[in-house]
């Protein structure tokens, strides 16, 4: 593999961005790109490394933009004979197949509040390579003992959380707060601070009181629409251990294009269909 190809890989993987690798796996005949030859394309378009220049690095590129909106590969075959239908324009006479492999953004939480819920969170996010950090007020809520696999843990204000942690980092932010007063003022800062998934742990009545008040302190609807509250996936989670897969769940969830969730929900109900014939004959 081409060094560039690979460092560039580990660099968007840290920084939490999503791309698509196009590889050459098949070629026959003459081709500028041999097998294995590998290209990266940005989520803005840019570029690192090559699958054999001209019309088709350009056609694999557009196809890597509609792969970045589908968040969905292929596998695309081109023929790079001019003379023929639907080949490119190229006087090479041999042809390729590209495999478009969509790598998607890898989620980087940030949990505000070190309690039970965040500990429970917490044990089960390193499996998914899913990376977070612990801000808390209370230094024996975020000791490394509690929170060994987090990236940081850091005692801070809940006013100075921003000054402390860069919001460009993270994909999402997690309000677990123990004082409704405290998450209120990280709420209201994360409102104009943060511009991606905030999720609040509440009952009705603090999400309401909560919203209130933003809403008396110059917070629009549309930015108190960005809130998702309650947390998680319905499942009727009440223990912070059960409210932690709720919570987890919804995560891999959003890392899974829906058009993919319900074509394999349709595969399993034609095979569990499949199942219950043979048993009945």
């Amino acid at each position: 593999m081409d060094r560039r190809i690979a460092a560039e890989t580990l660099r968007l993987l840290d920084a939490h961005r999503p791309f698509v690798r196009a590889t050459v796996v098949r070629a026959v005949g003459s081709v500028p790109g041999k097998i294995g030859a590998s290209m990266i394309v940005r989520e803005d378009g840019t570029t690192v490394g090559t699958v054999g220049g001209a019309a088709l690095e350009e056609n694999v590129k557009e196809l890597a933009r509609k792969t970045l909106e589908a968040r969905r590969g292929d596998l695309v075959h081109f023929d790079l004979q001019k003379w023929k239908a639907g080949g490119l324009p190229s006087l090479c006479g041999g042809s390729v197949d590209i495999a478009l492999e969509y790598v998607g953004a890898r989620p980087n939480l940030l949990l505000w509040g070190g309690g039970h819920v965040a500990e429970a969170i917490a044990r089960l996010l390193p499996a998914l390579e899913v990376e977070f950090s612990v801000a808390d007020d209370r230094p024996d809520w975020v000791g490394r003992d509690r929170f060994p696999s987090a990236a940081r843990t850091e005692v801070v204000e809940p006013g100075r959380l921003w000054e402390v942690f860069d919001p460009a980092s993270f994909t999402h932010l997690y309000l677990l707060g123990y004082d409704a007063m405290k998450d209120g003022e990280v709420l209201r800062r994360s409102l104009e601070a943060f511009p991606n998934y905030i999720g609040l742990i509440s009952s009705v009545s603090k999400r309401e009181h909560l919203f209130a008040q933003m809403r008396r302190q110059g917070a629009t609807e549309e930015r108190l629409a960005r809130v998702h509250a309650p947390i998680g996936l319905p499942i009727g989670a009440e223990t912070p251990a059960e409210i932690a897969i709720s919570v987890v769940a919804e995560i891999v969830a959003s890392l899974h294009p829906p058009a993919s969730r319900e074509a394999r929900a349709a595969a399993r109900s034609a095979q569990s269909g499949g199942e219950r014939l043979a048993r009945s004959g």
